[in-house]
């Protein structure tokens, strides 16, 4: 079948670059002001052309030249849109009297957000501009002023209008970001559906998480989805913000915790959800596997029920309606195989260096399954670990 191949965008950070690289060029006289494109190389040596809006130039103190310039790149996310698709990224770059030797500094205005929390890529007060951003801006700056001749101080200053509230739509409140956007980019590039964005996301709170830990005994609550979320909360009270979300990613979500030096790892989740990694299947999107219902009828023979039973448990579509069919008695029984499968499964993945403890549930029936250590892992990460 022939598909239409899904169009890049461009990241914050790139667009950062651009706006600054314009806005430099203006402030040096490098730049034309009626010149509206400038050419970025991206940090894998890919080359694009953007578009300059809003130019605003401030000379009122001096006469050769300007003593600022600010430059705006609307953002394009390409067929991936997220909240600051259509942005309009401003870099204000200005000349600062005084100073000895050269001097570039990078901060962020107005819709860019601070660091509160240690372990993200900046430390704690610094504006939410990433490591490539910021090199990338960087070497436009440094690049001009040795075209230009110019040893004195630059201050870039990156703005977002209407970044603060865009922010509350993203993971940027929940991960220690406050006040407004981050500026990101590895690649430069946004590729469309990318999946990698979402484990990014996964890792980097994973890694906020932990590095507010003490050194020892480094623990991790995950839940695939909002019911697990909600279920943590009720059962344990264990509040939102202090959950990794990971979605379908259950495997790779292990395996970075485990990368991140993580000793203990309490996973709570939907019986629908979980079922599936009593059967080794560790993506569980239903475009990867969708085996629910024979996991559950394998588990049903293990547990001792005829192959008619079984049987009448394929026929179900749902993991609830599966268990409505049993007695409580049966219930447990089907439960106690599934659990220990999935105890299997994940702590294969995890290895030794990192326990593994689950608790799975049902909107209908409640708790139907956990391991031994999950109940007091629980209470261990409420008070702290």
């Amino acid at each position: 079948m022939d598909r239409q191949r899904l169009r890049q965008g461009v990241t914050t950070g790139t667009c950062a670059q651009a706006a600054t690289k314009a806005a430099a060029e203006l402030l040096f006289g490098i730049r034309r002001a009626g010149e509206l494109e400038v050419q970025v190389e991206l940090p894998k040596g890919e080359i694009r052309i953007l578009h300059i809006r809003d130019i605003k130039i401030d000379n009122k103190e001096m006469k050769k030249f300007p003593i600022s310039v600010s430059c705006a790149v609307k953002k394009d996310s390409g067929d991936d849109p997220d909240v600051t698709d259509g942005v309009l990224v401003y870099s204000k770059v200005s000349r600062i009297a005084g100073g000895q030797g050269r001097t570039i500094t990078i901060d962020g205005g107005a819709g860019i957000g601070r660091v509160t929390k240690p372990g993200l890529d900046q430390p704690v007060g610094a504006a939410a501009i990433n490591r490539v951003p910021r090199q990338m801006i960087r070497k436009e700056v440094e690049d001009i002023c040795d075209a230009a001749g110019y040893e004195g101080v630059v201050a870039v200053e990156i703005s977002v209008p209407g970044g603060r509230e865009l922010a509350k739509k993203t993971f940027n409140p929940r991960l220690g970001i406050a006040g407004g956007l981050s500026v990101l980019g590895t690649s430069g590039i946004v590729e469309p559906m990318s999946e990698q964005a979402i484990l990014d996301t996964i890792y980097l709170e994973m890694r906020v998480k932990l590095a507010a830990q003490p050194a020892a005994g480094k623990c991790l609550v995950m839940a695939p989805g909002n019911y697990g979320l909600e279920f943590l909360g009720e059962e344990y009270g264990i509040e939102e913000t202090q959950v990794v979300k990971c979605s379908n990613f259950i495997g790779q979500s292990v395996d970075m915790a485990r990368e991140l030096g993580c000793e203990k790892l309490l996973l709570a989740g939907h019986v629908g959800k979980l079922v599936k990694v009593a059967g080794g299947i560790m993506n569980t999107h239903s475009r990867w596997a969708d085996c629910r219902m024979e996991l559950m009828a394998a588990a049903a023979l293990r547990a001792g029920f005829s192959a008619e039973r079984a049987k009448d448990l394929l026929a179900c579509v749902t993991a609830d309606d599966a268990l409505s069919r049993c007695s409580v008695r049966e219930r447990e029984a089907l439960m106690d195989q599934i659990m220990d499968r999935t105890a299997y499964y994940l702590n294969l993945r995890a290895g030794k260096a990192m326990a593994v403890e689950t608790v799975v549930f049902s909107k209908v029936y409640g708790i139907l399954g956990k391991t031994a250590g999950a109940d007091e892992m629980a209470r261990r990460y409420k008070s702290g670990c």
